[in-house]
């Protein structure tokens, strides 16, 4: 049997089914679950009430994913690269590194914080989170005025497409020529509108309610049809390049599937009569972008197709093949062999409405002990004294006794630990803890390190669950899109920064098909643990080069960079350029081959009985220097010794002036003594007197002999 190709009418068949169904199978078993946890997460629950007793809801909902989703989102943003892209052959470094840092950019560009607050959202509370990767001509119009141009100026300039002429003026003048011929010249005065076109990447979180696939799709891999229908003005019709008589009878929008409205995720209605206004391109319609595999071209293998379809009868207004789906789905608990999962609030609501329960019972058991009826006789108390609740209001009865109180036992002390057991239920399903976030004091005060450490573990393990699954799911999904998209539309050279200089890259050579490693922060609860093993890896990789040296075939000067900036990105400081500049293996293959080639030259002029020219001035410089230490030492000594030569001779002085005065004072005595002696006939021993002054003193010697010593 010859496959034929199909024509329009049977494309708006297939499609408009395939989209019916889907659709159909969303507002059927979807959205009514959706819808229920969105008001569990806003504060409600499917439990009645009786008039005049406690309302209040024990929000575990709420409580959960506020609690959880900090943590989600500090482990995927603690890191420099949410995604990096895993090279498959040697050659292929460069390009993924390029990849890596280009698709980080865009991300962040578009509000990645944002985005992912919104898909988390989403995914916790409505089974899944949908973002949509796109790529968009961004259009922006300037006004330009102008005046006396000339003719071939004025004809220059309104030549382009992009220039509309919104007001012209012309003015002819007269002038007369060299050989007195009149001529007529003519001047124009415009005002223009010039259109800019700049394609760039768009990434944007779509509601869930917005998003549909068919009943029997698997993954988002494994689908019949999907898309996305949103309200769209006839002019975003009309801009988008649709003709004005093929969109300007679609008929239907949003609110024409009630199932699910906005009300339900704004929680304020929305006026659905603003375009009812004189203007026809303000007419809001629904829009619907579906994506499926059909044979269209009757060649027996279906391929993959763009459809916009307008209104709610899904008028095909534009058919063309798509490259890829541009939809990533975030999923905290996904399910096997299903589309959609389960969301943290779909494992607490029974929890949620048990917990509200209980907490009415025990505020109305509080309210009744400390306001109880009262039993009256009939006609005997005035009823309006009674209803009045001030303190030391006045009752008046017509007998003793006509009032007695209604004995309310207090119940709420033995309901108490049951409320408790609940909550520790739903901690062990969810893994948030008062323990984990530090709340618990009298637990934490009483435990030891390790116990702490645990426990923050354990509690972690939900969360490294739950982001694992958000990572390996729509984050690569998301950062795969972004890569196929810049690959796909890109037509130039783009300039980035790689590794702190501005390089030009050209995303046409890339690979779209590269591996990706999801770089989710994991474990950033334990911060010190990992500057620690950051520490002693340092330590070991300058060991192995110290001992080894530049070649060693383990740890290169890259490796040492990267564990440096790993240290400071642990404790927060990304910027790490400002600190240690960065290194790539090129750069270090270079430093590497300019030592050796260096060595190599001084080896060959060694061989050749040549000297380094360098080397021998700084030998000279290091002779002529040791020669002035050696000159320098010579006089420093050589000073010393005449001082110390000085002050001996200066000590031998003062000696020898002190024997002379001496020797003076025993020569007078002696002359005294002899005057004296004379009278009584004695004679003087001149000769005793002079050996004593010849004699030989000792401290005389000391000084000579060290005289002949110092001598020099």
């Amino acid at each position: 049997m010859k496959i034929e190709p199909m024509d329009d009418d049977t494309v708006q068949g297939i499609i408009q089914k395939a989209v019916e169904d889907a659709v159909d199978f969303i507002e059927a078993e979807i959205t009514e679950p959706r819808l229920k946890s969105q008001r569990y997460y806003d504060g409600e629950v499917d439990i009645g009430y009786e008039d005049g007793r406690s309302r209040v809801v024990a929000t575990k909902c709420r409580e959960v994913v506020k609690s959880l989703k900090p943590s989600i989102q500090r482990v995927f943003l603690s890191t420099e690269n949410v995604v990096e892209f895993v090279p498959r052959m040697p050659e292929d470094v460069e390009m993924c590194e390029q990849m890596t840092k280009f698709a980080n950019f865009k991300f962040m560009q578009n509000n990645g914080y944002r985005l992912l607050n919104d898909v988390f959202q989403d995914a916790m509370v409505k089974k899944c989170g949908i973002a949509k990767v796109m790529y968009e001509d961004i259009k922006t119009s300037e006004i330009h005025e102008f005046r006396n141009l000339t003719e071939e100026e004025f004809n220059y300039l309104v030549e382009p497409n992009e220039v509309t002429v919104i007001e012209h003026t012309e003015t002819k003048e007269a002038t007369i020529e060299d050989g007195g011929i009149e001529n007529e010249i003519t001047f124009h005065d415009v005002k223009i509108s010039r259109q800019k076109t700049r394609g760039d990447i768009t990434i944007t979180s779509i509601p869930p309610e917005e998003f549909f696939v068919d009943r029997n799709a698997r993954s988002i891999d494994d689908f019949f049809v999907i898309g996305h229908r949103t309200d769209m003005t006839i002019g975003d019709l009309l801009q988008m390049g649709f003709d004005h008589e093929e969109v300007h009878n679609l008929q239907g929008n949003m609110a024409t599937f009630e199932a699910e409205s906005e009300f339900e995720r704004r929680n304020y209605a929305v006026d659905e009569d603003d375009d009812e206004s004189t203007d026809p391109t303000s007419k809001k319609v629904v829009v619907t972008e579906a994506y499926m595999k059909i044979d269209k071209e009757g060649t027996g293998e279906p391929l993959m197709y763009r459809f916009i379809l307008g209104g709610s009868s899904y008028k095909v207004l534009s058919c063309e093949l798509a490259d890829q789906v541009p939809f990533a789905i975030f999923e905290v608990d996904p399910e096997p062999h299903a589309f959609f999962g389960s969301s943290l609030v779909d494992l607490v609501m029974d929890d949620q409405d048990a917990a509200t329960s209980m907490l009415r019972g025990v505020l109305d058991n509080v309210a009744l002990t400390n306001n109880p009826g009262l039993e009256i006789v009939d006609g005997q108390v005035s009823v309006d004294d009674l209803l009045n609740n001030e303190i030391g209001r006045i009752v008046r009865v017509k007998q003793q006794g006509a009032i007695r109180e209604q004995v309310v036992p207090f119940t709420a002390g033995s309901t108490l630990p049951a409320l408790q057991y609940f909550d520790t239920l739903v901690e062990n399903k969810t893994g948030v803890s008062r323990a984990s976030q530090g709340l618990n004091a009298d637990v934490l005060q009483s435990a030891s390190a390790t116990a702490i450490a645990a426990t923050m573990q354990g509690a972690a393990g939900q969360a490294e669950v739950v982001s694992r699954n958000l990572a390996e799911g729509g984050m690569r999904q998301l950062f795969k899109l972004i890569a196929t998209t810049i690959i796909n539309n890109t037509d130039k050279e783009e300039i980035i920064r790689l590794n702190n200089e501005f390089v030009k890259v050209d995303p046409r050579s890339w690979d779209a098909d590269a591996d990706m490693m999801v770089n989710v922060g994991i474990g950033t609860g334990r911060e010190a643990e990992k500057s620690a093993v950051l520490r002693e890896t340092l330590q070991m990789q300058m060991q192995v080069w110290q001992q080894y040296g530049p070649q060693n075939g383990l740890v290169t000067m890259t490796n040492v960079r990267n564990t440096l900036a790993d240290l400071l990105t642990s404790v927060g400081l990304r910027n790490t350029d400002r600190y240690y500049l960065p290194v790539t293996m090129e750069k270090e293959q270079e430093l590497i081959a300019s030592k050796q080639q260096q060595a190599q030259e001084q080896a060959a002029m060694m061989a050749q009985g040549q000297s380094d020219p360098n080397q021998a001035f700084m030998a000279t410089e290091q002779m002529k220097a040791q020669t002035r230490a050696q000159v320098d030492m010579a006089k420093l000594q050589l000073d010393a010794q005449k001082a110390a030569s000085d002050n001996k001779f200066r000590m031998h002085e003062l000696a020898m002036k002190d024997d002379l005065q001496r020797d003076e004072m025993v020569q007078d005595l002696a002359v005294k003594v002899a005057e004296i002696l004379g009278k009584y006939e004695t004679a003087v021993d001149t000769t005793a007197i002079k050996a004593a002054q010849d004699k030989e003193r000792p401290h005389n010697k000391e000084m000579m002999n060290g005289l002949q010593e110092t001598s020099y």
